[in-house]
Formats: structure tokens, sequence, C-alpha cells
């Protein structure tokens, strides 16, 4: 990744490149949890990135839109049922590699709680990790999540060509759907191109071209505004010239508010090149002139969009101490729902970071346990627990997925346990590695005028804020705590009967933070 230096891009956006791997299709049993069934089928991603789709023994197609996918995992993090179980529906002795390690499961979410999964098996590790790590970077794409006018019409073709039926051809009643128009404009428009219109007919899928389609959204949606700016800006005849366009651009289309210095109005040399990549007709461009068809693709492309494509990835300068920006933050990460009775899931964590939260808030509590092990909850209430591990393992895999700047952990620790407070610590420590900060930069030591470090010098970095106690620390204690492996305890026997005053007081301490 680029350095985020003030106008430059930290991801370098690309458009979506799907491999030919992707496009020709793998083969892999796809797994219905729900229904514990277990299906051949072949998946795809089309050409321009826009779906994963599959097809069973039955040829029929069923498909996804990319722009739902929140993650692809492999390996530890699937979720899988006893394999004895899943070797029993897939009838398969000499399965190769763990089964996790060929799983391909794909998350989905309409939101951060409702998360939905589908899950493939394929036959090979190496072939399972590809498809994950490829699919995951077609379906992140900013440019792929932010379509202007015509590549949005052009989502809406391959849809249709995805799915034909059984006899090759595109169902009229999909392209009636597709619209949500009414039923006699699609009819007419379908018309007007000389294809079916039958409520039970079907287009060839050699009928329906890209330059067909276009007709017909002509007809379906004509824009009889286009042709009177064209022609207000002089475009008679069905074309406009250079100088014609280039005031066009310059008086209609440009800000008034812009800096001239900064952003200085277009000159007719790069006016053409603007014509170049809208003007099929070569004789035209040759001459000069750009036609209203052209002009219409200008209108409807990237450079007429709300958010220019290259502002998509922009970062501001990132070179600032850390304390100088505002940060992305989730409190009460682990709750779906609210903080009184509400569930608690490690998949909050992992949907908070995909999302490009930067700074999360662990709830860390004494385990009750006979294992002894933290968990994560609201204090004091009737949320549920989770796993401090699991979250940490979460934390771990989805971090730096979607942005590469530092991740803070923000900790309210109520844990009065040392045996459990050194669990969470070599939790920290092998699970995170050497991405976990644990000393302070060389450069920035933790002194009075001192600032922090910048994002940029914590790019990839997971920094750990435990709130510190106020109270008198014991120094013995704490060399045992530094000393004491995790699986040994100097606690005594029975539960000190002010721990749960302990607990109260703290929560005391941290009930601004509990809200």
């Amino acid at each position: 990744m680029a350095s985020a230096q003030p106008g430059v891009h930290a991801l370098k956006l690309q458009p979506p490149s799907v491999s030919h791997t992707l496009r020709n299709g793998s083969n892999f049993i796809k797994w219905d949890e729900d229904l514990s069934t277990v299906s051949p089928v072949t998946l795809f991603v089309d050409p321009h990135g826009f779906y994963l789709y599959w097809t069973d023994q039955n040829k029929d197609t069923e498909l996804l839109d990319l722009t739902y996918v929140k993650d692809v995992r492999t390996g530890r993090s699937t979720k899988t049922a006893k394999e004895a179980k899943l070797r029993e529906l897939l009838d398969v002795g000499n399965l190769v590699g763990r089964l996790e390690n060929r799983m391909v499961t794909v998350i989905t979410a309409s939101d951060l709680v409702n998360v939905t999964q589908l899950i493939f098996i394929a036959s090979q590790e190496d072939e399972a990790k590809l498809w994950c790590e490829e699919l995951f970077s077609v379906s992140s794409n900013l440019l792929g999540h932010n379509l202007n006018r015509d590549h949005s019409l052009q989502k809406a073709y391959v849809r249709l060509t995805l799915q034909p039926n059984a006899e090759g051809r595109i169902p009229v009643k999909n392209i009636v759907r597709q619209f949500s128009s009414d039923r006699k404009k699609v009819e007419n428009a379908l018309e007007s191109c000389k294809l079916p219109y039958g409520r039970g007919d079907g287009i060839k899928l050699e009928d329906f071209t890209l330059d067909v389609y276009r007709n017909f959204l002509d007809s379906l949606c004509p824009r009889p505004e286009l042709s009177s700016i064209f022609k207000l800006q002089g475009g008679e005849g069905g074309t406009m010239s250079m100088d014609q366009m280039t005031e066009f651009i310059n008086n209609k289309q440009r800000d008034p508010r812009l800096n001239e210095i900064l952003y200085p109005p277009l000159r007719p040399a790069q006016t053409l090149s603007v014509m170049e990549r809208y003007q099929l007709d070569p004789s035209q461009l040759k001459q000069g002139f750009i036609s209203l068809q052209a002009f219409s693709s200008y209108l409807s492309s990237d450079e007429n969009g709300v958010i220019p494509p290259e502002k998509l990835d922009q970062s501001e300068d990132m070179n600032f101490p850390l304390s100088h920006y505002f940060i992305n933050s989730s409190h009460n990460t682990y709750l779906t729902a609210g903080q009184l009775a509400g569930s608690s899931s490690v998949e909050m964590y992992r949907q908070v970071l995909l999302a490009g939260c930067r700074c999360v808030e662990l709830d860390v509590w004494k385990g009750r346990t006979a294992e002894e092990e933290p968990v994560i909850t609201h204090g004091f209430t009737m949320t549920s627990e989770i796993s401090f591990k699991e979250v940490i393992e979460a934390i771990a895999e989805c971090a730096f997925k979607t942005s590469p700047f530092p991740v803070i952990l923000s900790f309210e620790n109520h844990v009065d346990s040392l045996k459990q407070q050194a669990k969470m610590a070599e939790y920290c420590r092998t699970i995170f590695g050497d991405a976990l900060l644990i000393d302070p930069l060389d450069k920035y030591p933790l002194e009075a005028g001192v600032p922090l470090p910048s994002p940029q010098e914590l790019m990839g970095k997971i920094l750990i804020k435990n709130k510190k106690s106020h109270k008198p620390s014991n120094n013995t204690d704490t060399k045992r705590l530094i000393d004491q492996p995790a699986n040994q305890s100097n606690e005594p026997a029975s539960p000190s009967n002010n721990t749960g005053e302990m607990e109260a007081e703290s929560e005391e301490d941290d009930d601004d933070e509990d809200d």
C-alpha cells in the first residue's frame, strides 16, 4: 500500500480485476448448514466483478451481488460442523487437507448484526485459499461499490444474461422484474427493439446484445432533457464541436467556486482527450466533433459523479501525532442489541473492523468457569458472555483487511484475578505477534512534551489502551503477575470476600464508559 501523503491514495484503487480462475470457474461442494445437505456446484465470478454465481448439476444458476459480501474466510475462522458428520454427508473417504482449510465461507450482511454465511468446500487447500483471497479483493474494491450510471445499467444487463432459462433464453418476466417498471412500458420497449415481449416468452442471448440492451433502455427511459442541453450548447445536426464542448465543461459543469490557479479551466487539447474516451466514431472524432450518444455517456460517467473515483480512497495527511485525529470508534462493540439484555457476539468485532472502525472496546471480566478464562460482557446486566480469547483471534484476523492504519483496543478491565490477567497478556502477545505494540517507538519516548507517533508510523500496529487503577499498587503482586506463567495461580483457594466490592468500585469508576 502506498503511503498516505496529502493528495496521494492509500489503496491505489484500480477497477476490479477478475482472474482467469474465478472467471473460468472451479468445482466446489455447497454445504447448506440449515438443511444439512450438500450439492456439487461450479463457482464463478463474472468478468466485470459484479456477481458471484454458481451452477448446480441441473444447470440452475444462483447468484450473489458482490457488494453484499463483507468478508471471505477460510481456515480456523470458518464455521464448521463436526468433521465426521460432514464426511458422512459428502460420502468421501479421501479428502485432501484439513476440512476448515478447504472451506470458503462467504459472509454477507445487510447491516453489522444480521450476518449470513454461504459455505463452499474445495477439493484442495490451495484452491480454497486462492478463491478466498481473490474473491475478497474483488468484493471489497471501492470502485465496485460506487458505480456510475452506465456501469450500474451494465450490471443489470450482466445479471439478466447470467440467469437464462433451461432453453438458454432470458425470460421476459426477469426483465420486467429487473426494472420494476410497469409491465406495459417494458413490453412496448421490447417490441420497439423487435424482441419477444409476451409474459411467457424468452429472448435468445445472442439477440439481446449490449447494443440492443442500450436501445431498449433508450425506449424504456428516454432522456429528452439531454437532447435539449445538447442543442442549447450548439449541438445542431447531431454533433457538437470541440470548442462548444470546452465551453460547456468550463461554464456549465465546472464548479465556479474552484480556484482557477489550483484547478484551471480545461483547454481545447484537454477537451479532446475527454472526447476520445466517449466518442466511438473515429471519423467524427478526427473532425473534432462529439455525438449526442457520446455526450450522454460523458454525463453518465465517473467524471460527473457526485464523488470522483480518485477521492474514494484518498487520505488526509496521516503524519501528524495520533492525538490530532478523529478516530472511527465503536462503543460496547460486542453487543448486537441493547446493553441491558442484549446478546454479545465475537462476530461484531470482525464486522466493525471490516467496516473501517479503528478503535474497539473490550469490557473484560473475570471468568467464573472451571477453566478460569476471561470473558467479555457488560457488567451487572443480563447480556451474554463471550470468550476474550476468541475476540482477540477475531481482531487479529480482520484488523487490517480493509485499512492499514493502527487499531486501538480500548480495554475496560474489570479482571481482578492475576491468573486471568496473565492469560489476557499471553493471548495478546501470542495471537497478535509482531503487530502488537509493546514498547514505545524509539523516536517517541513516553515523556512530557513528546508527541504521540503518527498513524503513518503506526500502520499495521495494534495498540492497547488499558485504564490504570488509581488504587495503591502492591509491588510484590505486580512482580508475581509479570513472572507467573498463565497456567499457574497464586490466588487463595477461596474467593476473596471483597471481590464483589472491588468490581463494584471498578464499575463505578468507569460508569461514564458503560453508558
